[in-house]
């Protein structure tokens, strides 16, 4: 039976992909900083474990719960908005200790487990916004941009030992905890200076709502990155990801 380890896994595109995993009949290792029990169905093949991918000790700990796995999902994080001029340093610290380290100090604690048994697959949640500039978003977009470069590498590393490494972007999920988040972090990131200039893009962003990502699209391109090994390296996910991923690829 096949096993995947998720990170961030209490909310959003953790959340729905474990329970397409779920579906699909596969044991799904569900991790979350607070375990909680209510948030997917009761299953013999569910092990929700208590996880912070920014702390050395729980992941070592996780990784050894969790026992052999087949795929690695590294999807926690934390979105951030704002003018890089009122961005605090701590915030930015913040978004790459979860977004961009807890993902390669991941990767680093299953790699041997994956190596000895001669298979396995990382999949590494980037964002759309890797593929088009846009202003408010320059830190955030840095941690994402980094997560790319890093899988791009690693994949020629893992190569030979059986171990693939996939990347999913998803596009704009305005409906999901994470992006609630973000907004909440953003109201001390925009300066005075750049107020009206802020509200200019974010109403801009907000009329584009009719293309737009769901958990649910995320959670398809995960399951087509684990058990399609003919799959692109890259898989947009979402309305609005498939179309700037297309124009990225065609300019």
């Amino acid at each position: 039976m096949n096993t995947i380890l998720i990170t961030g896994s209490s909310s959003g595109f953790g959340l729905e992909t474990a329970r397409y995993f779920l579906d699909r009949n596969w044991t799904v290792i569900a991790t979350m900083r607070t375990p909680r029990a209510d948030l997917l169905p009761k299953s013999e093949r569910l092990h929700i474990i208590a996880l912070d991918v920014t702390d050395a000790h729980s992941i070592a700990s996780a990784v050894q719960d969790a026992g052999p796995i087949d795929a690695l999902v590294n999807n926690a994080g934390a979105g951030l908005m704002g003018a890089l001029e009122g961005v605090s340093a701590d915030d930015t610290r913040q978004i790459f200790e979860l977004s961009t380290f807890g993902t390669m100090a991941m990767t680093q604690a299953v790699l041997p487990g994956f190596r000895k048994q001669g298979s396995g697959v990382v999949v590494n949640i980037s964002s759309a916004v890797t593929l088009k500039p846009f202003p408010m978003l320059s830190a955030y977009t840095a941690s994402k941009a980094a997560i790319e470069a890093f899988s791009e590498n690693l994949a020629l590393e893992v190569e030979p030992f059986g171990v693939r490494v996939r990347i999913v972007i998803p596009g704009r999920a305005p409906d999901t905890s994470f992006s609630a988040a973000a907004r909440v972090r953003s109201q001390n990131g925009i300066p005075e200076a750049y107020a009206d200039w802020a509200k200019q893009v974010f109403s801009g962003a907000s009329q584009q709502l009719a293309e737009v990502t769901s958990a649910s699209d995320v959670a398809a391109a995960v399951w087509q990155a684990v058990t399609d090994g003919s799959s692109p390296f890259r898989i947009p996910a979402g309305v609005d990801a498939v179309s700037l991923f297309a124009k990225a690829a065609s300019d």
